[in-house]
């Protein structure tokens, strides 16, 4: 007996041990997969004389290159590695592509680029920047041209479409699920406490449809937006914003490719080897095969590298204030001590004479918000100038960091406000109680000694309370926006009450000072820091070594894969509710929504 003990305690352990080295050889050999793709990309193009600088609409587009984590479910799949561009590697590619004498052109490959407004906004600019060098710029679409992708296009000299593809403009819409009646189903009731009549972001857990201040706050906002973009468009395309308005109320989506040519919104219809003829007749090239296509990531400057001597930091805080990003696929956020650890550092560097802070958040928890508030005010306080870029979204919290600065920027297309505060607690009482049939017993030697058990429903005191903390919440938000802004705070509550703008009407009323984006920004904060013209910039945090992440996050994405797979379609409704239970109870996050460009 105790002989076969023996021989299954070894056995067990050799398995182990058998497990653990075919582990280790699986990681070692993924290792040096990922460092041998890592440098087949870092390998840059040959920019020769009549070189094609090429915008792939189809890549991913982040804030910053090198931010998003390595997909170890992809790579594990055999689907590759997968890449993004990051916007500041685009927009100094362009710059850079307009000076070089060895590139003649633009060409944008439009597959479906899937970006929030300012971001193709800021993209727009610095397209329209480098039509000022006299080289062209072509637009090509394979399949089809959606409505974001023609946003782009549009800044082209020429936009060719192949004869059976398509273009799609219809206008703007969001579109936000309302789980009211799904809650009252399985017995949870969100206990809401806000403060503004356009705190939206509670609406989906306590309304079953849309009420009308936040009908209105949308239709004014994505309306304003709306209307800078195709203007824009209109513009540059040379027709009237009636004209293009009306084009996006008739499904261009169904026009035949010959009528799109009619309505002159593509200039020529062509097959993909005759759009390479074009190109070639534009550089000289004697066939398609000649062609030199480079990219932004081939001639931008190396924007990560340390910068040596005096410098301007450009300081990134993306994704939900200590919590996930709702900005896209990344799961990105800040986190708001790590972020002040790291702006307090910079403070003390003698190297930094000035920061940028860049946003892109539509908030999230109302501490954290505080925490990067102070932060930001203590560096300031050292004589060091601080100036915020807005992204696509610098709402909420996102904006409750930002009104402290000497100079906010933004996109016309930017959203942001949503100046507002709300607590939102679920009471599981009926689910637990009546449908799940399991009574919670409670003995306790205080009133309010259980009300943080779970899902205990709240007496109407302990609502009193809770909305007192809110309000004193809200006032110390409106006060931090009025200091900031150098107004009195009755004039900030009369534009808060959680409304949120659009960056056009932001600037109209007194919480936005300029249009423009980071480059904007730098300049100013180089001046008011006397740097001169020959200023560099550094970007903070340092991005993790994506090795040493991907191996972080081994077991997570497993699991995570695995989780997909079992759940279907209900997967991404069980991310947001954990986002939901996950959060800090006392909040400023704008509402949830799905923008659709």
């Amino acid at each position: 007996m105790m002989k076969k003990f023996l021989l299954i305690v070894c056995g067990s352990f050799v398995g182990a041990f058998l497990a653990f080295m075919f582990f280790m050889l699986s990681t070692i050999i993924m290792s040096f997969a990922i460092m041998g793709s890592m440098d087949m990309g870092s390998k840059k193009a040959t920019v020769s004389k009549h070189s094609i600088l090429t915008l792939d609409l189809g890549t991913p587009i982040s804030e910053r290159d090198g931010a998003d984590a390595l997909d170890m479910m992809t790579l594990l799949q055999g689907d590759g590695i997968p890449t993004s561009m990051g916007m500041n590697t685009m927009i100094d590619g362009i710059k850079k592509a307009a000076d070089d004498k060895n590139i003649d052109g633009i060409f944008i490959k439009c597959n479906g680029v899937s970006a929030a407004p300012a971001t193709l906004e800021a993209i727009r600019h610095a397209l329209k920047d480098f039509k000022k060098s006299g080289k062209w710029i072509l637009a090509y679409g394979y399949e089809g041209i959606n409505q974001a992708d023609y946003y782009l296009a549009s800044v082209a000299d020429s936009i060719y479409l192949n004869p059976v593809g398509s273009v799609d403009i219809h206008g703007m819409a969001s579109v936000t699920p309302y789980m009211k009646k799904l809650l009252d189903k399985v017995g949870v009731e969100m206990q809401v406490i806000r403060v503004g009549s356009f705190k939206s972001a509670v609406e989906p857990y306590m309304l079953e449809d849309i009420s009308e201040a936040n009908k209105l706050q949308q239709q004014h906002y994505m309306g304003a937006i709306w209307s800078a973009i195709r203007d824009s468009i209109a513009a540059d395309r040379k027709m009237t914003s009636a004209a293009l308005n009306s084009l996006a109320d008739s499904v261009v989506l169904t026009f035949e490719a010959d009528r799109l040519v009619k309505e002159k919104l593509v200039d020529k219809l062509l097959y993909k080897e005759e759009m390479y003829n074009v190109l070639c007749a534009r550089t000289k090239a004697d066939k398609p095969d000649d062609l030199n296509f480079v990219y932004c990531g081939d001639i931008a400057d190396d924007l990560e590298e340390a910068a040596s001597g005096n410098h301007i930091a450009v300081v990134y805080a993306v994704g939900e204030i200590d919590g996930s990003s709702s900005l896209g696929s990344s799961e990105e956020g800040i986190n708001s001590d790590e972020l002040s650890s790291t702006i307090y550092d910079l403070k003390e560097d003698d190297n930094v004479k000035g920061m940028v802070l860049r946003v892109n958040s539509p908030g999230g928890s109302a501490f954290g918000s505080e925490q990067l508030w102070k932060a930001i005010q203590d560096f300031k306080a050292a004589g060091k100038p601080v100036a915020v870029s807005m992204g696509d979204y610098a709402a909420s919290g996102g904006y409750y960091i930002s009104c402290g600065a000497d100079r906010i920027f933004a996109e016309r297309t930017t959203i942001t406000g949503s100046i507002g505060i709300f607590g939102m607690i679920p009471s599981l009482n009926e689910l637990i109680e009546n449908k799940l049939g399991v009574h919670m017993a409670s003995v306790k030697t205080n009133e309010n000694a259980d009300m943080a058990a779970m899902g205990k429903k709240l007496t109407p005191a302990q609502l009193a309370a809770l909305q007192n903390m809110v309000n004193q919440g809200y006032e110390l938000f409106t006060k931090r926006c009025a200091d900031g802004r150098h107004v009195s705070q009755d004039s900030i509550k009369k534009i808060a009450e959680g409304r949120v703008w659009d960056g056009v009407t932001a600037k109209q009323i007194g919480l936005v000072d300029e249009f423009g984006g980071i480059a904007e920004a730098a300049a100013w904060v180089a001046k008011k820091a006397k740097l001169g013209d020959n200023y560099s910039t550094q970007n903070y945090p340092a991005i993790e070594d994506p090795f040493t992440n991907l191996l972080n996050n081994y077991m997570v994405s497993r699991y995570e894969a695995r989780l997909q797979g079992e759940m279907g379609v209900l997967y991404d409704w069980h991310k947001q509710l954990q986002r939901i239970l996950g959060r800090d109870r006392i909040l400023c996050i704008m509402p949830e929504q799905q923008i659709c460009l």
